[in-house]
């Protein structure tokens, strides 16, 4: 009489003893209920399956109802339903790629929640960096000295891109 997730106990068994049975909810003993089914839930997000930087919903507590919570990573939409999510986003690998031709990218903490962190740097100048955009690159050609001695070199276009 009690219905599933449940326990049924009557304490006097005598025919003439009617409707003084108890049904309590098995996964929490204190919610009972005398003669019929007890009101029982479940929250599956009690248990914190979803682990460190994820928030928890479940949105059905019936007992008969699992697997429906969703796992989402904090401060982010990456989300999964009945698991953990995977919270990393390497914004590097992002297109079009965050910092350009002659940079290179690189994102310190990959975390979901962890954005605008990443630095670009000039491929040609170590020094010349950037966070969480691309760097201002130049390559001046005149730097090899490709006029010969007692020349003047004048490079009008120092882009990394411009060459000639």
């Amino acid at each position: 009489p009690c219905g599933t997730g449940q326990t049924c106990n009557d304490p006097d068994t005598a025919a003439n003893m009617l409707h003084d049975f108890t049904c309590t909810c098995d996964n929490d003993k204190s919610v009972k209920k005398t003669d019929g089914p007890a009101t029982c839930t479940k929250d599956e997000c009690s248990t914190n399956p979803c682990g460190t930087g994820q928030d928890c919903n479940d949105p059905n507590n019936s007992p008969s109802s699992t697997g429906d919570y969703t796992c989402t990573c904090t401060g982010t939409t990456i989300k999964v339903t009945g698991g953990p999510a995977t919270c990393t986003n390497d914004e590097c690998t992002a297109m079009p790629a965050p910092c350009g031709t002659g940079q290179t990218c690189n994102d310190p903490d990959t975390a979901a929640n962890m954005l605008h962190d990443f630095t670009c740097t000039c491929d040609n100048d170590k020094s010349v960096k950037k966070t969480d955009g691309p760097a201002t690159c130049t390559k001046d050609e005149c730097s090899t000295n490709p006029c010969g001695t007692g020349q003047d070199c004048n490079d009008p276009n120092n882009s990394p891109s411009s060459t000639g």
